[in-house]
């Protein structure tokens, strides 16, 4: 044989194949993925869900505050006054001079008569060069001349106006030409009339495009804003809050799909063989189960983008109401979406990469024999993961004492701390597996072996156990945040009636001379004599009465005391009004006068005012007492220092209701005077929209305003839903985790029902796995969250300090450490007794 026949056998060839080799492999990985799509399901589905999930969660969250350029139209700069004087004058002429086109729109705040709400009377060109984004026209069309006037739907409603109506608005008399709107926001309900017809503004808007121009460079006698500037003022903003929120349930993805690849690695162990012995390295093996990876994250990322945008297109018409703008179909926080199915398909690699690493370490005869290897003892210290836990700690410390006004950090250290809570949590989650399987060395049989397996098997009870830290965290730290904050006595939070309520207020006589417009159309002038008098205390009491005998509702009169509450070593100060004791108020909710105590000074509904120290009764001073004082509380400065405060019940909860009320005791005991400004009125059942808008109408006649139940949440309805939260997340990566560790297990429970163990056994094994995951983590998310708010509440006063746990939502906190590990316990035990089939051979796939 000639060297030139040999010469072609000779040339150079990479050791592994090259690229033709690994490309064999990916393919190959393909094919066992369209193969074995229902193995992969749950993997598949977590990400398609997670994927779906950010999509519509940040689009919602991005598109639900007003948009970036609200206020702004198409103008990239603004300038406001307060009213359109010389001052503002000259400054829109020089910016014209240096501009160009400058659009002015002007505003004057008028009252609805008979309600707490207000709109504008605003004067803007429909073709202005900057502000078309700020008005649509919805039917009519637009005023052209000075006795035309179009309005917003708001306001057609609270007048009873429609397309052609006459119309007295800003002492001039007008016709209804138009309904138009703000795209931009819904809520802005205003008056539109032509340029120039607006003769009191109470705010002017000079719109224009200062092209690169800095803001700073600008005359320091007025600030320039731009839409960047605005942003840039709340760096929390919801696209930040939805990427961080992102890269959490990445992570939760990747934790709990640990366990699942490792599984599809281990039923493919022989095929994995078979390739290794016909000359595959270890870096193809690991490409297989990579590649296996990537592709589950391509395809959930895709599946994931459709089935949120299909969600999105639902949704979006229910959330143009609720957050009341008009949102584009492609308005997608797009950065968000682009890194939802990046980070997809990154964390199904990492996730998929785990396994691959382990794959490699099998010998080829014993993953041809399709035996799993032993787990390997890894003895783990919790000294890193608390480590982390203590930095978190320190930095959300640093972090709170910004608020007191004495330094501190911000919010980098309040993300970073946030952060850091997450390793330390991961990093516990395996030495927590490690003492929970010492720990249970003298329990029966069952339950040893399920906390043993556990154990062994911690590369997916691991992850599976930190999933649910995770989950539960979040949890906890948006319930424990709500407590503190509802929880503060001072600056009270949450609805300010109950729908059974309703608030009259009575209101200041306008000046005379003022033209007051009616819901009803009707129109007169405010007197000279009227403006000096107005209505007296006894009529504005009998129109009270006749609103309350319309609606068939109890009426309570409501005395305002000349004193206030003060504390002065608390960080927030009081909030909200303060009442008389009166015998009909204390009868209207069922307060016996035997009930209280005839030294206390103050009856609250307020939980824990009782025990704030630094508590005071101003009563005389003149508000010379308190932080921002000059005077000690003394009873020669005209104050009580520690009043008895009992804590009664039964009173009303709202911020707006008689909360917290001065004994008859106290008014006697200090001179207290009252005046009557205010009435509640009490139903025997929730009122009607129709109701409430009558008593608008009939306070608009008189010198009343009608105050409603608004949509402030509770802080049960915070809590509930941050609890069903924790349990729905939990309760999924269990389902999952579960059916993973136990099968990893298969081959022993199969000797186990050779050997005579009854169906008893199997579901406490499979009992105990789900009850204990599910109550180690929780428990390692609820420290988590404490350890997270009491590093932030240690240094932040203002915000109660770490008093403010004192109100600890108890009974949810047992629902995540106790009621859904039961939960899971039960639903385990039921679905587990089935006796495993091939008990006497390994299945061959």
């Amino acid at each position: 044989m000639t060297t030139a026949v040999l010469s072609p056998l000779a040339e150079a060839r990479p050791a592994d194949g090259g690229v033709p080799a690994r490309r064999a492999v990916i393919r190959w990985a393909w094919r066992l993925f369209r193969r074995e799509w229902r193995q992969q399901f749950l993997i598949l589905a977590l990400v398609t869900v997670a994927v779906a999930a950010t999509i519509v969660g940040s689009t919602v969250a991005t598109n639900n505050p007003p948009p970036k350029s609200s206020g702004f139209g198409t103008a990239q700069d603004s300038v406001s006054f307060t009213t359109y004087d010389a001052h503002a004058a000259s400054v829109i002429e020089s910016l014209e001079h240096r501009f160009g086109h400058v659009e002015v729109i002007e505003n004057e705040t008028l009252s609805i008569p008979g309600s707490i709400n207000t709109y504008q009377l605003r004067s803007e060109d429909p073709q202005g060069p900057f502000s078309g984004p700020m008005l649509s026209l919805v039917s009519g069309h637009y005023p052209s001349g000075p006795d035309q006037v179009a309005v917003t739907s708001g306001v057609a409603s609270a007048f009873h106006l429609g397309v052609g109506s006459a119309w007295r608005v800003g002492g001039a008399a007008g016709q209804v030409v138009g309904i138009v709107e703000n795209p931009q926001s819904l809520l802005d309900e205003f008056a539109l009339v032509a340029p120039g017809q607006v003769t009191a503004p109470t705010a002017v808007t000079a719109l224009f495009d200062a092209g690169s121009v800095p803001p700073s460079s600008f005359a320091k006698g007025y600030q320039v804003q731009t839409p960047a500037s605005v942003a840039q003022s709340n760096p929390l903003n919801p696209e930040t809050i939805s990427l961080a929120a992102l890269v959490l349930g990445m992570l939760l993805i990747a934790l709990v799909s640990i366990g699942g690849f490792t599984v599809l690695a281990q039923r493919r162990m022989r095929s994995i063989g078979m390739l290794e012995s016909t000359g595959a390295t270890d870096r193809h093996v690991r490409l297989v189960i990579s590649a296996n990876g990537t592709v589950v994250g391509v395809v959930g990322a895709i599946l994931g983008f459709v089935l949120g945008f299909v969600v999105w297109l639902a949704y979006r018409p229910s959330l143009e109401q609720s957050s009341h703008h008009v949102i584009g179909v492609f308005a997608l926080s797009w950065p968000v979406v682009i890194a939802a199915m990046v980070l997809a398909v990154v964390a199904a690699y990492f996730a998929a990469s785990r396994p691959a690493r382990a794959m490699t370490k099998v010998p080829i005869v014993q993953a041809l024999s399709g035996r799993p290897a032993p787990p390997r003892q890894i003895h783990r210290s919790a000294l890193p993961g608390i480590i982390f836990l203590v930095l978190a700690f320190l930095l959300l410390g640093y972090a709170g004492g910004t608020n007191n006004g004495n330094g501190g950090g911000g919010a980098p250290e309040l993300i970073f701390g946030l952060v850091l809570l997450v390793p330390g949590l991961i990093l516990l989650a395996p030495f927590l597996l490690s003492l929970t399987a010492r720990l249970g060395r003298r329990a029966p049989i069952a339950p040893r072996l399920a906390l043993r397996d556990l154990a062994r098997y911690r590369a997916r009870s691991g992850s599976a156990l930190a999933a649910i830290s995770l989950g539960v965290l979040v949890a906890v730290i948006v319930m424990l945040a709500a407590a503190s904050r509802y929880g503060n006595v001072f600056d009270y939070a949450g609805p300010n009636l109950s729908s059974d309520q309703l608030a009259l207020h009575a209101n200041t006589p306008p000046p005379a001379g003022t033209t007051i417009v009616t819901p009803n159309g009707k129109t007169h002038v405010q007197t000279a004599a009227a403006a000096a008098a107005g209505a007296t205390p006894a009529e504005l009491e009998t129109h009270a009465k006749s609103i309350a005998r319309a609606l068939g509702a109890q009426l309570v009169a409501l005395e305002a005391p000349n004193a206030q509450v003060i504390g002065s070593d608390l960080g927030r100060q009081w909030d909200g009004a303060i009442y008389v004791a009166t015998p009909q108020l204390l009868r209207t909710f069922g307060i016996s006068p035997s009930a209280i105590d005839p030294d206390a000074d103050i009856l609250s509904s307020r939980p824990g005012l009782s025990g704030v120290s630094g508590l005071a009764l101003d009563y005389a001073s003149g508000g010379k007492v308190g932080p921002s004082g000059s005077q000690s509380c003394t009873a020669a400065a005209g104050c009580l220092a520690h009043p008895v405060v009992q804590e009664v019940g039964a009173l009303p909860l709202g911020t707006s209701a008689p909360n917290t009320v001065i004994t008859e005791h106290a008014m006697r005991e200090f001179h207290i005077h009252a005046t009557t400004t205010d009435w509640l009125l009490q139903g025997a059942q929730p009122f009607t929209a129709s109701q409430i808008s009558s008593a608008e109408l009939a306070a608009s006649t008189t010198q009343l305003s009608v105050e409603s139940k608004n949509d402030q949440p509770t802080s049960s309805a915070v809590v509930g839903w941050a609890t069903i939260f924790g349990i729905v997340i939990a309760l999924g990566v269990l389902g999952m985790s579960v059916g993973l560790v136990r099968s990893e297990s298969a081959s022993d429970l199969r000797t186990l029902a050779a050997t005579g163990a009854s169906s008893y056994t199997r579901r406490t094994l499979t009992a105990v796995t789900a009850g204990a995951l599910g109550f180690l983590g929780a428990l390692l998310g609820v420290v988590g969250g404490y350890i997270g708010m009491i590093g932030w509440l240690r240094s932040n006063s203002l915000n109660g300090g770490i008093a403010a746990l004192g109100n600890v939502p108890i009974v949810d906190l047992l629902v995540l450490l106790l009621g859904m590990p039961a939960f899971a316990v039960v639903v385990a035990w039921l679905f587990a007794g089935r006796e495993p089939v091939a008990m006497a051979r390994q299945a061959i796939e």
